[in-house]
């Protein structure tokens, strides 16, 4: 088959197009012929040496596909099942062993090649808004990045669930994706000279000087500050990811003096700790894109052979919506 390496911790360049032996499901494992793979920003945290990893590796976790062959002891599957899941490593390829704990069935009238693209971002954006913070009538939400994968699902669920959205973006043209999705205001930050002083103020206009309930951070470094500046007193920060670099160690004094703020960094393996939790999640999510109630927008495709540049382009926030490999 053919797979896509890291051949050693470093930028897109250090991903490689290779062949690689077919993999063989072992004990509770599925064989799983890929459709379409997701790229995410943990795959490129995971190329370049942000998080630990062994190299060379098969890069990816995310995708769809077709179950092409069953490992023991393996119940609830057969052969030509539609599946997704979110957390397979070595899904850049066409083909991967997959643990099936932790893959789900693919409802009817859903196309693997957007099935592909909810697993890990529809996930996230699911447990933000039901979980991490219980969005409801009423609330104010900062969302970043509010024209990116997540911020799209996100935007939607909350809206779904009451909320009054306000999203960042970086052009007009993304500002146009986000007031589709359901925000209530977008707001360029490309256009403010100083995002820590002037984005807390825009916020505040916005909510009558009360700042907003909760702001979902997947951004990291460059809206740090202004994020934590623009909740009201026991507002909540949920620092999802770092697309602009990891956060630096502060003092929690800070939180005191904000108005006794909360502060939290969730990740999707503790919002999925059991196999019921991993269904209602993906159930809800990937049954909504199927019946059409959440829209999901595939930013960009990218051959398999051409993740080097698929990377190039997420990292460089040149896309919008999800962005997938095709093998």
């Amino acid at each position: 088959m053919h797979a896509v390496v890291a051949r050693e911790a470093g930028g897109p360049e250090v991903l490689s197009y290779t062949e690689l032996p077919d993999p063989t499901p072992g004990p509770g494992q599925l064989l799983v012929r890929v459709a379409a793979a997701g790229v995410n920003f943990v795959d490129t945290y995971r190329r370049a040496g942000v998080y630990p990893m062994q190299y060379p590796h098969v890069v990816g976790a995310e995708g769809a596909g077709t179950v092409e062959a069953l490992g023991d002891d393996v119940t609830g599957f057969a052969i030509g099942d539609r599946v997704a899941w979110h957390d397979g490593p070595g899904s850049y390829a066409e083909l991967v062993a997959l643990n099936a704990a932790g893959v789900v069935h693919v409802p009817g009238g859903l196309d693997l090649t957007t099935a592909a693209a909810l697993p890990l971002q529809g996930i996230t954006a699911h447990y933000l808004v039901t979980s991490t913070f219980e969005v409801g009538p009423g609330h104010d939400v900062l969302l970043h990045a509010g024209a990116g994968g997540v911020g799209l699902l996100a935007t939607q669920l909350a809206v779904a669930r009451g909320g009054r959205v306000l999203t960042t973006v970086s052009t007009p043209e993304k500002a146009a994706l986000s007031a589709e999705a359901g925000a209530a205001h977008t707001i360029d930050y490309a256009e403010l000279a100083d995002i820590t002083a002037e984005l807390p103020q825009i916020v505040r206009e916005l909510t009558d000087d009360q700042g907003v309930h909760v702001v979902y951070d997947g951004v990291g470094r460059s809206t740090f500050e202004a994020s934590l500046a623009s909740l009201r007193p026991r507002g909540m920060l949920v620092l999802f990811g770092a697309a602009s670099g990891q956060v630096p160690p502060f003092d929690p004094q800070r939180l005191n003096k904000g108005g006794s703020l909360f502060l939290t960094r969730p990740t999707i393996a503790h919002y999925t700790l059991t196999r019921g939790e991993l269904e209602w999640r993906t159930s809800e999510v990937l049954g909504s894109a199927a019946s059409g109630d959440l829209e999901v927008r595939i930013g960009a495709t990218f051959p398999l052979s051409d993740a080097a540049a698929a990377h190039e382009a997420l990292e460089g926030r040149a896309t919008t919506g999800k962005v997938l490999l095709v093998p």
